[in-house]
């Protein structure tokens, strides 16, 4: 069986649950509540502040990148509404020239369509046909091509179908001879003379593509944007990149265009996001498309994001720091007043408290002075009082000599002088004159560990006379124990013990061994016996003094453990092993001290403990 233990010792508290504790107490120090709740509140504020913003200057953002698009649009409009316009009064002048002509064919009027032609270097020709496709006249100088199919171009059948001018889309000039020239064709039905005699034809007027062309060049909508013209069909009259269209290479959502005459909107259908504005030309009907990519308009956004980034972590930053430094600053003399509350705590009750700071913290210094000048008074009384009360409880303990244990050995002295054993009593009679010598001590309650193992020695010399030499017993010590102080009889009733409760039930010799030893400036002494053993019930009885043996001491086991803690500290005592049918240990330890003073005046903090 593996033997039982007892300690008098309190149990001490987990390692990992005091970690537990002190983490839990570090989460809830103050310092780390001010620096947390000030550094959530005020990046919390930062956060929802830099999203507002963020929110506003994003769409700001877009809104002015949207109106610039738009101004930019509107710019392109008036010019080209402007260039249009030029176009119609040239027309318009021509068509004068040539219904107020007395005869087209006429020298003058030749003239007049010559200068009209050096006017403006954008005309490329000027020609009247008639209504079947015959060539009436037209710029000095130019002759007609053959197969022209005049009846199939666009200007022609547009002409025919309106009394209005028409501007047909661009495309080459191929009527005359030599030139083959982007234009935009203008063209009407008017009214001109021949040989006097008033016929209907359809005027035509051919502008150069290229300035519109530059016009709509100079549009730049960001890094990738542009700007198109669309006919009222839906036809690309220009566009940036028209070669790519015609090739099939770049695709232009037209539909949703051709549906309003001025909107803005956001078109996904290329699989990119784009800003869409359109804008018509009123003399026209032609749609000015601009054209600008969501993601460089986002761009702003990106830089938008970065400050910000940047910005919360400065304030964050920031934030840490200052919130550190205040709560120190709030903490600092709490913390000072909180391990001054610790040595208190711990037993220094002489520590004044001056601790400096806020208001609130000062006064609370002075009251804890305060109170700990009470608390101190109160101690002293109690200590005092204790101190009586355990020491006449000591006194009175020690001088009582049991009855019993003197009756028993009286009679046993009686019966051996009967016998004639005059040897073992002289020599029962000695030890118990030095036992009881001992165990008086002129009054003193320190004797040297020397004299406690001098009267133990009688007391066993007696009790195996008593029992017929039933047991055997060893007593040893170190040279250097024997002269240290100890506090008298703590040793009787340990032994005591042993051969009531251990040895005299048992059928075979019993044996104690007793030794004494310094270790680490403490006085170890181990008294064990090869008796009966106890359980663990009767080992608990035995250290709360719920079993005491009628024919003992009266100076209890337990007796014993508070004279050594009362003189030495708590952590000093006794120790028990035992185990059933094999024998009980009993280990004791206390200072190895040499001056009497010493023990004499018990510790404060012991008295506090016994308090």
């Amino acid at each position: 069986m593996p033997k039982e233990k007892a300690f008098f010792f309190p149990l001490r508290p987990q390692r990992r649950k005091g970690n537990k504790i002190r983490i839990s107490s570090k989460l809830r120090s103050i310092q780390l509540i001010i620096t947390f709740t000030f550094t959530t509140v005020t990046v919390l504020v930062a956060v929802i502040v830099s999203i507002m913003l963020y929110n506003k200057f994003a769409k700001t953002a877009e809104a002015n990148a949207n109106l610039n698009m738009q101004q930019i649009i509107e710019q392109v409009n008036y010019n080209l509404e402007l260039y249009v316009n030029g176009m119609r009064n040239i027309f318009e002048t021509a068509e004068g020239q040539v219904t107020n002509s007395s005869s087209v064919d006429s020298a003058l009027l030749s003239e007049r369509i010559g200068m009209l032609m050096g006017s403006r270097e954008d005309i490329v020709s000027v020609a009247v046909f008639t209504p079947q496709g015959g060539y009436v006249i037209g710029t000095p100088g130019q002759n007609m091509r053959l197969n022209t199919q005049l009846d199939t171009q666009s200007w022609f059948t547009s002409a025919k179908k309106t009394s209005e001018v028409a501007f047909s889309a661009p495309h080459i000039q191929n009527l005359f001879k030599g030139r083959y020239t982007w234009v935009v064709s203008v063209s009407k039905l008017i009214q001109y003379r021949e040989n006097g005699e008033l016929k209907t034809g359809i005027l035509l007027i051919d502008f150069n593509f290229r300035t519109i062309d530059e016009l709509s060049k100079q549009v730049k909508l960001g890094k990738r944007g542009y700007a198109y013209i669309l006919d009222s069909l839906g036809n690309i009259v220009y566009h940036p990149q028209q070669q790519l269209i015609y090739a099939g290479l770049k695709y232009e959502n037209v539909e949703p265009v051709l549906e309003y005459a001025y909107r803005s909107y956001l078109d996904e259908s290329t699989g990119e996001k784009r800003f869409i504005t359109v804008r018509t030309l009123a003399q026209t009907g032609w749609k000015i498309v601009g054209v600008a990519y969501y993601d460089e308009i986002v761009t702003t956004k990106r830089d938008l994001n970065q400050f910000l980034a940047w910005f919360l972590s400065a304030v964050i930053l920031g934030v840490i720091i200052v919130s550190i430094l205040l709560s120190a600053l709030i903490a600092s003399p709490i913390r000072r007043l909180e391990r001054t509350v610790k040595l208190v705590g711990e037993g220094d009750l002489y520590t004044p408290i001056n601790v400096r700071g806020a208001y609130e913290v000062e006064q609370l210094s002075k009251r804890f002075n305060l109170m700990l000048q009470r608390i101190r008074q109160l101690m002293d009384q109690i200590i005092y009082e204790q101190e009586t009360k355990r020491k006449g409880e000591l006194e009175v303990l020690q001088s009582q000599i049991n009855p019993h244990f003197l009756y028993n050995t009286l009679n046993s002295v009686i019966r051996l002088a009967e016998r004639g054993k005059t040897e073992e009593v002289v020599t029962m009679i000695q030890s118990l004159s030095r036992f009881f010598r001992i165990s008086l001590s002129k009054g003193k309650n320190i004797i040297t560990l020397q004299e406690e193992l001098d009267h133990i020695r009688h007391y066993l010399v007696i009790q195996n006379i008593r029992f017929k030499n039933k047991f055997r017993y060893k007593i040893t010590a170190q040279e250097e124990v024997l002269q240290l102080q100890t506090i008298k009889l703590i040793l009787q009733p340990i032994v005591e013990n042993a051969i009531y409760h251990g040895i005299e039930m048992m059928p075979d010799e019993g044996f104690i061994s007793i030794s004494a030893e310094l270790r680490d400036e403490l006085v170890v002494i181990v008294i064990s016996d090869n008796g009966l053993g106890m359980s663990q019930e009767t080992m608990k009885l035995i250290l709360t003094g719920g079993n005491k043996s009628g024919s003992g001491s009266g100076v209890g086991v337990r007796n014993v453990n508070e004279r050594i803690g009362l003189y030495y500290g708590r952590e000093y005592g006794l120790t028990f092993e035992s185990e059933i049918e094999e024998g009980t240990t009993v280990t004791i330890i206390f200072p190895a001290l040499k001056t009497q003073e010493n023990l004499d005046k018990p510790k404060e903090k012991e008295d506090e403990t016994s308090a």
